[in-house]
C-alpha cells in the first residue's frame, strides 16, 4: 500500500473525530507525546492523531527505513540522485560518521574553519573595521542572517549587514549609513556567477575602493579571482554542500563575525548534538522522525495546505523566511528520484511570523478561518533580559494561543464561536543560545529531508529556480532596445516600461 493510501486510511479512521475529542479521550498525551533532545523540547499533544494513527507513523517509518536513511546521509551516500552527490551538511558541524567520506568531508571543513578563525580574530581585533557587509543571496544570505539577528549582542567588535536583493535599493541604503574607510566587504556565492550577487559585489567594491577589504566565499576560485579578489582572501565551498544547508561551512563567516568564533562553534557543536540523536535515537523517541512524520500527516492525510512557523520571540523573527526556502525548495517537487510523478502534495506553504505581533495581523484566519493551518510555536523559557513582566506576558499569550487553537470555545451567537481544531506543535527552548539554535536549525534539516525519503524525491537539487533566471538573462537585451521579445504579453509590458522611463 503506498504513502498515501496507508495515511488516508488512518485519517478516514478518525474522520469525524475532533481534536478536542482525541484530546480528552488520552489524558496523559501531555507528557506521553513530549520528547526533549538537549536544551529542546517538542510537544506534539495538540496533533490530531491518535497513539493508533501514530503507532501507523511510526510502522510508515520502519518500511521506509528512515534510521538508514539517516545513516545513508551523514555517511556521505549518493542522496542528491539527480546530481549524484552526498549531501554532507553534518560532516561540517560534527564527526557524527566514521565512513570514509564523511571523515574526508570534515577534515575539509576543519582545514577550513580554522582559516576562517585567523581571519575572525584578525577582522574583529582591527579597530579601523567597523563594519562589514555580507553579499549573498538564498543560502548565502537566509542562514547567516537569521543567524546574526538572532544572536548578535549590542557592543560586538563588528556590525554585519546582510544585502540580497538585486534591487540596488537595497545596497544604497544598506551603504548609505555606513564609512568605507571603516567597512569591510564578504562575497558569498558557490559559483560566483549568481547575477544578483555580482552586480551587489561590483558596487560594493567600487564603494570601498580598496580590494584588499574584500573578501569571497565560493567553490570557484577562479571567477573570484577574476572580480578582482585575491586567493588569500578566498574560502571554499564545496559541491557535497547545497546552499540551503551551508551556514555551517565558511558561508557562516558572517554569524562569527558577528557574534565570535567560540560562539559559532558553539552553534556547530549543538547542531552535532541533534545529528547524533537523529541518527542513533529509535524511532518512537527521534524528534526528526516525530517531526517529519507529523507535517507528512497534516499535508497529507489532513490536506493542509500551509504551515504556519510562529516563534515567540523577538530574536527568531526571520526564521519563518529561512525555513520558506529550507523546506519549499527542498520538498517542492511534482516527481519523484525516479522520475515517476508524486501521488499527492509533497509540501504545503511555509509562512508565518513573531508573536504577539501576528495576533493582531493573521491570527484571525487562523482561529475563524475555513482552512485549517497547523502550526509550529517556538518560545524560549528565559529570556536574555531582565523584563520580567514582560516575558511572563509573552509566555502566556504563547500558550493561550496554542490552546485556543486546539480547544475552541463555544458561543450562542455564531460569530463569537471559536471552533478549535486547529493542530499544533509547541517546542521551548531553555535559552537562546548558539548550541539550542543549532539544535532548532539541525532538527528542520532532518525533518525535512526525511521527508523527501517518505516521499521518494530529492531534497538537494532545485531546478525549479533555474528557468526564470535563463529568461531573465535573456530578457536583458529586450530591455535596452537591442531585440523584442518572443512572448508576446511580455511583448507589451516591455513596450509600457519603455514608453514610461
Amino acid at each position: 500500500m503506498s504513502t498515501l493510501a496507508r495515511l488516508r486510511d488512518e485519517a478516514a479512521r478518525l474522520d469525524g473525530v475532533s481534536l478536542q475529542d482525541v484530546m480528552a479521550a488520552d489524558l496523559g498525551r501531555g507528557a506521553d507525546f513530549a520528547l526533549r533532545v538537549g536544551p529542546l523540547y517538542a510537544n506534539f499533544a495538540r496533533q490530531r492523531y491518535d497513539r493508533a494513527a501514530l503507532d501507523a507513523l511510526f510502522a510508515l517509518a520502519r518500511d521506509a527505513d528512515l534510521p538508514g536513511a539517516m545513516r545513508r546521509l551523514v555517511d556521505g551516500d549518493i542522496v542528491n540522485t539527480t546530481e549524484q552527490r552526498a549531501a554532507l551538511h553534518t560532516s561540517l558541524r560534527g564527526d557524527v560518521s566514521n565512513a570514509a567520506p564523511a571523515r574526508d568531508a570534515h577534515a575539509q571543513a576543519q582545514a577550513a574553519l580554522a582559516q576562517m578563525e585567523s581571519w575572525v580574530s584578525r577582522l574583529r581585533a582591527d579597530p579601523d573595521i567597523t563594519d562589514v557587509i555580507s553579499v549573498g543571496i538564498g543560502g548565502s544570505d537566509l542562514g547567516p542572517r537569521l543567524v546574526v539577528d538572532a544572536l548578535a549582542v549590542p557592543g560586538a567588535p563588528l556590525r554585519v549587514h546582510f544585502v540580497s536583493n538585486v534591487d540596488a535599493a537595497a545596497i544604497n541604503r544598506t551603504l548609505a549609513g555606513l564609512d568605507p574607510r571603516h567597512s569591510a566587504g564578504i562575497m558569498i556565492s558557490k559559483t560566483f556567477g549568481t547575477q544578483e550577487t555580482l552586480l551587489n559585489g561590483g558596487i560594493l567594491r567600487d564603494w570601498l575602493g580598496d580590494d584588499s577589504r574584500l573578501y569571497a566565499v565560493s567553490a570557484n576560485v577562479q571567477r573570484a579571482g577574476a572580480f578582482g579578489i585575491v586567493p588569500e582572501h578566498i574560502l571554499p565551498m564545496w559541491t557535497w554542500v547545497g546552499g540551503r544547508y551551508s551556514l555551517w561551512s565558511a558561508v557562516g563567516l558572517p554569524i562569527a563575525l558577528a557574534i565570535g568564533m567560540p560562539a559559532f562553534r558553539e552553534l556547530l557543536a549543538g547542531a552535532a548534538s541533534f545529528d547524533r540523536h537523529a541518527v542513533q535515537a529509535p524511532i518512537a523517541q527521534n524528534l526528526a522522525i516525530r517531526h517529519a512524520l507529523t507535517a507528512l500527516w497534516n499535508a497529507t492525510a489532513l490536506g493542509a495546505a500551509t504551515q504556519a512557523v510562529l516563534p515567540y520571540d523577538e530574536r527568531l523573527r526571520l526564521l519563518s523566511a529561512y525555513l520558506q526556502q529550507l523546506v519549499m525548495e527542498s520538498l517542492g517537487k511534482r516527481v519523484q528520484s525516479d522520475g515517476q510523478d508524486v501521488a499527492g502534495d509533497t509540501v504545503p506553504v511555509w509562512w508565518g511570523g513573531i508573536g504577539s505581533d501576528v495576533q493582531h495581523s493573521f491570527f484571525q484566519a487562523l482561529h475563524q478561518g475555513t482552512q485549517i493551518v497547523p502550526a509550529d510555536f517556538i518560545g524560549v523559557v528565559r529570556p536574555d533580559h531582565h523584563q520580567a513582566a514582560s516575558h511572563a506576558a509573552l509566555l502566556s499569550n504563547l500558550l493561550a494561543q496554542s490552546e485556543a487553537l486546539a480547544n475552541g470555545q463555544d458561543h450562542a451567537d455564531p460569530h463569537r464561536r471559536y471552533p478549535g481544531g486547529r493542530p499544533s506543535t509547541l517546542m521551548l527552548l531553555d535559552a537562546l543560545t548558539p548550541a539550542s539554535l543549532g539544535h532548532v536549525l539541525a532538527l528542520y534539516e532532518h525533518s525535512t529531508y526525511l521527508q523527501s525519503v517518505l516521499w521518494g524525491i530529492n531534497a538537494f537539487d532545485q531546478f525549479g529556480v533555474e528557468l526564470g533566471k535563463q529568461l531573465a538573462n535573456g530578457l536583458l537585451p529586450v530591455l535596452r532596445g537591442e531585440e523584442a521579445a518572443s512572448d508576446p504579453i511580455t511583448h507589451a509590458l516591455v513596450t509600457e516600461i519603455a514608453a514610461r522611463r
